[in-house]
């Protein structure tokens, strides 16, 4: 079993930045990608963006290009989100997940436990 612990959530101010830290124990699977979804209350998991092996192929939502950034740490077990200008819309609970096929695009089959972020006006 892969396990995916997130950690970095918080409360920030409209406008402020926060980081995410995703990092994967137990099985980990060659050349897997990882990805970050939210989710806000009453709305559908959504697809933030995700990253593969060597980080030469990185993806982003719409609602977040140019103000989010995905990167792994050197030893791939950790991917991190900077989460820049961030806007109430933001609000979510967010999540990291693996891809153990290799594709920023899944499918994705494990995923952390989540951790909120909150954005206030």
């Amino acid at each position: 079993q892969v396990q995916l612990v997130e950690s970095g959530g918080g409360l920030v101010q409209a406008g402020g930045s926060l980081r995410l830290s995703c990092a994967a124990s137990g099985r980990t699977f060659i050349y897997y990608a990882m990805g970050w979804f939210r989710q806000a209350p009453g709305k559908e998991r959504e697809f933030v963006g995700g990253i593969n092996w060597s980080a030469t192929d990185i993806t982003y939502a719409d609602s977040v290009k140019g103000r989010f950034t995905i990167s792994r740490s050197g030893d791939k077990n950790t991917v991190y989100l900077q989460m820049n200008s961030l806007k109430p819309e933001d609000t979510a609970e967010y999540y990291c997940a693996v891809a153990p096929g290799g594709s920023i695009y899944g499918p994705y089959s494990y995923w952390g436990q989540g951790t909120q972020v909150t954005v206030s006006s």
